[in-house]
């Protein structure tokens, strides 16, 4: 699953302003496995918000979220890296946006790690501010229309199992989705089913991650789709593995990377 090597790490700016009148000031997550390996996703977010007028901070003190340590059942490692980021983070925003599934879901259990403990009434708080991107545009409500796609394309989308079933993030993906002209959703069958990444599985149980990721792989592709798109770097990871294991690669996308297109550029 991981590159033999990895790529020039990528300087993120401290704040990215609003693209004309504020609507409002969010921190960003940036995540250490996504802003190494896919560091568009969060590129692709940045102009997404300020395009909607969504001034983002980029805490330069942040760091790992912690949920692998926690997959791992270290718990002493998973405190000190999410207090890191309780220190790190503004209080002053509305937001903490996320664009990693398992991230998020990881921050959503910083009030359980810290449970009894003096910082809990800062997890909490930390805690409830954090939400995935697609729930914030879509609470938030765009500005504009995105533009149509160059072409008609079919795009299947993947519940992320730390979106869909730990955040109950399911309707806010597809509604922005369809938003975009040009473009037709469809469903994967079994879509409830887990694709096999599941933060540490696919490396602690690799033998059943890898027949859940080959499930996915070909319902996939008996979506008929064109593209795929999913809100975690974890599960385009594994299925991308798996379709190209079979020898029938698709493309794919983070939600967010697709909303990036179809919006057009900011005006000068």
């Amino acid at each position: 699953l991981l590159p033999d090597s990895l790529p020039t790490a990528v300087t993120l700016p401290p704040i990215v302003p609003a693209s004309g009148p504020r609507r409002a000031r969010v921190a960003l997550l940036a995540g250490c496995v996504q802003q190494a390996l896919a560091p568009q996703i969060n590129r692709a977010t940045l102009r997404v918000l300020s395009r909607q007028g969504v001034e983002v901070v980029i805490p330069t003190g942040q760091g790992c979220c912690g949920a692998l340590s926690m997959h791992m059942g270290e718990a002493a490692q998973a405190m000190k890296l999410a207090g890191n980021n309780l220190r790190a983070f503004p209080n002053d925003v509305d937001a903490v946006i996320t664009n990693a599934a398992g991230c998020g879901s990881g921050i959503h259990e910083y009030p359980l790690l810290f449970k009894g403990t003096a910082d809990e009434d800062a997890a909490i708080s930390f805690a409830a501010k954090v939400m995935d991107v697609s729930v914030f545009l879509a609470q938030l409500g765009l500005i504009e229309e995105p533009s149509p796609l160059s072409q008609p394309v079919t795009v299947a989308y993947h519940d992320a199992c730390h979106l869909a079933n730990a955040q109950g993030v399911r309707a806010q993906p597809r509604d922005l989705l369809r938003r975009i002209p040009n473009l037709t959703l469809v469903e994967i069958a079994d879509g409830e089913l887990c694709c096999g990444s599941a933060g540490t599985y696919n490396i602690q149980q690799p033998e059943l991650a890898a027949r859940l990721g080959e499930q996915k792989a070909r319902n996939v592709l008996a979506s008929g789709a064109d593209l795929l798109v999913t809100g975690n770097i974890g599960c385009l990871t594994q299925i991308d593995l798996h379709l190209r294991s079979m020898g029938k690669p698709l493309p794919m996308l983070h939600t967010i990377e697709l909303l990036d297109r179809a919006f057009p550029s900011p005006k000068a």
